[in-house]
């Protein structure tokens, strides 16, 4: 790759570490109550049947204590009624960056966004705190029938589609966490792809909280129709701020017959955001979805894109890599139900600890009795920087009948200091030495990555080694 294409896609230290004066048109105000929900579904002007979905979901969430299970100190952490659940300046999703609001527009042009269009997204979609202000799409997928808009607008103007998929993959009760988006969700992207149409080009979104004691709350659907394909990439970034921000986003993918999803992420949030995000998928007969998913950045992620084996030969994947520096928990891992016959599933999880970081795999894999010859390979991997960090590794494999097949691998290593010495001798500095030695480690992973976000992630991981030695 040469030297021009790097500096053009370089990360700046301070890229997301920035906000800008609040002005907020509507604000639901502090606190969550039925009120709070009459409020967004007013404001926002959605039918009676959401706000229904909406009450019944708040009832869900305040019914259901909070995950003691693990984490739960960290989680003891989030105070509910001090958070700001709707935040907007009653923008709507224009089509053209010019009529973007200023402020807003200033924010994402330091993050890249118009840069990243014009690159060769086929759309992308900008939100900031609860709505989006930006979403745009190629003229030729609109005519191929391709929908790509905000889940706001989808709920609006594609009923039929939407209505059916909605809230079918990760119901309600699912989780304490899905129940409150439900309730509070605002934003997101909403994606239908018909059958047989074939995306060359992958669509973007793009989420940014700007405002304290906020919590986001986007709720993504993708639909990818018999014989389609499809990459979705999502960005996120927070300032940081001395209180704490919560993000509880919910993603239901659906790949019907033949069809192909990849969703990637690359998530760089400050140390004060609680990211607390349901990802799952439904994959029919001979789909196939793969999650690719980066953590670097906030206090705690708890976090397990999942896939359910619907149909007969039907092929799952979650690659992750998570970071975790001083004061920082990646709670991180996948979920892969069988339901089929002949169905496939790879888990591969790369994790990184550094200073007192811990990170955690978290893994389910389950094959019942009466399928037959389904197979899963699980790879977890983690590399300790120095002696204080620490990793966790906790799968949950069940495997029933006499006809399928799994196979489970798992390491942990430490950083040798005689490689980090004579990395030094040869003109390196510690930092670099030690950046070279993670990205040496996640490369096999980092591969699999569109090149833009392949070379985001690895001066991301520079600028982690460049603050954790010295």
């Amino acid at each position: 790759m040469s030297s021009e294409v790097i500096s053009q896609l370089d990360v700046d230290r301070t890229r997301g570490d920035f906000h800008y004066p609040e002005e907020h048109k509507f604000d639901a105000g502090v606190g969550l109550t039925h009120a709070t929900i009459d409020y967004i579904v007013d404001v926002k002007g959605e039918p009676d049947w959401i706000r229904e979905f909406r009450h019944k979901a708040l009832d869900v969430f305040l019914s259901k204590p909070m995950p003691t299970n693990w984490a739960s100190k960290d989680l003891e952490n989030i105070i509910f009624e001090k958070i700001r659940y709707y935040l907007s300046n009653a923008q709507k999703a224009t089509r053209s960056w010019d009529e973007v609001p200023d402020d807003v527009k200033r924010t994402f042009e330091r993050l890249g966004i118009p840069e990243q269009e014009r690159k060769f997204l086929a759309g992308v979609e900008a939100q900031f705190d609860s709505e989006a202000v930006y979403s745009n799409m190629k003229k030729a997928l609109g005519d191929q029938g391709v929908i790509f808009v905000g889940s706001t607008e989808g709920l609006k103007e594609y009923p039929e589609i939407f209505k059916k998929w909605f809230g079918k993959v990760i119901p309600t009760g699912d989780n304490k966490f899905s129940a409150l988006n439900a309730a509070v969700f605002s934003g997101g992207s909403f994606i239908y792809v018909p059958p047989g149409v074939k995306l060359k080009h992958p669509l973007q979104a793009y989420f940014r909280i700007n405002a304290e004691n906020f919590g986001q709350f986007e709720r993504t659907l993708i639909i990818a129709d018999e014989g389609s394909e499809v990459m979705y990439m999502e960005g996120c970034t927070a300032p940081k701020f001395e209180t704490a921000t919560l993000h509880s986003a919910v993603v239901e993918l659906v790949a019907l017959k033949g069809a192909k999803i990849q969703y990637v992420t690359v998530q760089n949030w400050s140390a004060n955001v609680f990211n607390l995000v349901t990802k799952r998928a439904v994959a029919h007969e001979e789909a196939e979805v793969k999650w690719i998913d980066c953590n670097i950045g906030s206090r705690l992620t708890m976090k397990y894109p999942g896939v359910v084996l619907k149909g007969r030969k039907a092929r799952g994947e979650v690659l992750s890599i998570a970071l975790a520096n001083n004061g920082q928990h990646q709670d991180t891992g996948a979920k892969m139900i069988h339901a089929a016959d002949e169905t496939t599933s790879n888990i591969i999880s790369k994790s990184i600890s550094i200073g007192k970081g811990r990170a955690t795999y978290r893994g389910l894999v389950h094959i019942p009795k009466h399928l037959k010859g389904c197979k899963n390979n699980t790879e977890c991997d983690a590399l300790l920087i120095n002696s204080n960090s620490r990793t966790d590794t906790y799968p949950a494999i069940t495997v029933r009948g006499s006809g399928n097949s799994v196979q489970h691998e798992a390491s942990v290593s430490q950083v040798s200091t005689e490689q980090i010495f004579y990395m030094q001798q040869r003109g390196l500095s510690e930092a670099q030495a030690m950046s070279l030695s993670v990205n040496g480690f996640v490369n096999d992973l980092v591969r699999e990555f569109p090149m833009e976000y392949s070379v985001e992630l690895k001066r991301l991981i520079d600028l982690e080694m460049e603050d954790s030695v010295g």
